[in-house]
């Protein structure tokens, strides 16, 4: 009893249940045939395969056309272009020594050779054309085949001078150029830029080292000037050269402490020297009384005494 009853539960549809499974069954029919139904028809897979054939055929032969137009058109810009004919058309003519430069349209036709490629090659003569030898004759296009084995050995081409430009044989002589030489109390930046190894910076801080000096005494001062190499100005040396001892002096018994300690050689310590030796001995009487000064010792004297005055 309890088995009927289990069986009735799960095999027997009510009317809901029913509605239920055909509903499922349309909505899965339909998403299965609906797509056919609506799309196109596929070509069959020989049509498809035929048209790619005919494609493919049709691309090769647009190719193979367009090649040929193109040569077509080349050798029309380039009608001198060598290319044997397929046919002979030529005769056995005559043959005789000729010259290809000079000879005329009767001769080569004696030769054999048809008129049309006879004026091919008197128009290219014309044109500033020239055989230099007989392998030459085979530039000419529409050359008939075997026309060049037959008549090669009886060209005889006059000596012909090619346009090459004239030297004339003499040494070559390079011109020497004398180095510039500035004068260093009288050149601006761009006589010193010009100068190798000198850049802006260089010519800049020179001019100003002159300035603060009040000019150059000696060619070696120009080696004391800050950030230029030892090794350039050794080399620039021959190119410089002074005029005079022509720079800017001070007075030794009128100028101030700040006056004095301006200049590059003599600064603070011996600008106060100065003016207190001044101050305890009275004028200088001559520029040797520096000598008396501690801080003034032969080499500062020699750099300072161009410097000074009374």
């Amino acid at each position: 009893m309890l088995k009927q009853k289990w069986v009735k539960e799960y095999l027997v549809f009510n009317r809901k249940d029913r509605i239920g499974v055909f509903v499922f069954i349309a909505v899965v029919s339909g998403c299965i045939f609906l797509p056919k139904l609506f799309s196109k028809s596929a070509e069959p897979l020989a049509l498809k395969q035929d048209a790619a054939v005919v494609f493919a055929m049709d691309t090769l032969q647009k190719r193979q056309v367009a090649k040929k137009d193109f040569a077509r058109n080349e050798n029309e810009n380039y009608p001198y272009r060598y290319e044997r004919s397929e046919t002979k058309t030529y005769t056995n003519g005559e043959l005789f020594q000729f010259d290809p430069n000079t000879i005329s349209l009767a001769d080569w036709e004696r030769l054999g050779l048809n008129e049309r490629t006879g004026k091919t090659i008197l128009k290219y003569v014309s044109k500033g054309g020239k055989f230099y030898k007989s392998e030459d004759l085979q530039k000419i296009w529409g050359m008939p085949e075997g026309f060049y084995e037959r008549v090669k050995d009886y060209v005889k081409i006059t000596s012909i001078a090619r346009n090459y430009p004239a030297y004339e044989n003499k040494p070559f002589a390079r011109e020497e150029r004398k180095p510039t030489v500035i004068n260093i109390n009288e050149a601006d930046t761009t006589a010193f830029i010009a100068l190798p190894g000198i850049g802006s910076k260089l010519s800049a801080r020179i001019i100003n080292f002159r300035e603060k000096l009040g000019g150059f005494y000696s060619i070696e001062q120009i080696g004391e000037t800050w950030g230029l190499p030892d090794s350039t100005f050794q080399k620039l040396k021959p190119r410089f050269q002074i005029s005079g001892e022509n720079v800017r002096r001070i007075n030794l018994n009128t100028a101030t402490k700040d006056e004095l300690k301006q200049h590059p050689y003599v600064r603070w310590n011996l600008a106060n020297a100065i003016v207190e030796y001044r101050n305890q001995h009275g004028m200088f009487k001559n520029l040797e009384d520096l000598r008396n000064i501690a801080l003034v010792d032969e080499a500062t004297f020699e750099k300072i005494v161009h410097y000074l005055s009374l």
